[in-house]
């Protein structure tokens, strides 16, 4: 996998920093970019559809207590 052993990296600085920019770059290549939302963004138009941006009614939050009531004991 790699093409030198682990405890040879650290003993240059320029091998170090290259595999800390191959780290970094994984990362990002993993987790990536977060997204901007503009006006026409088809995932802020589905948050707004379901409604997941709106506050608990109040038979939801009673509803939610009564569930962790009988959860608990």
């Amino acid at each position: 996998m790699f093409p030198f052993r682990y405890s040879s990296i650290f003993r240059s600085r320029w091998i170090a920093l290259f595999w800390a920019a191959g780290i970094v770059w994984m990362a990002l290549d993993i987790a990536g970019k977060p997204r901007a939302h503009d006006g026409n963004d088809s995932a802020a138009a589905a948050d707004r559809d379901t409604g997941r941006n709106k506050a608990p009614s109040d038979a939801d939050v009673r509803r939610a207590q009564d569930v962790l009531k009988r959860i608990g004991g």
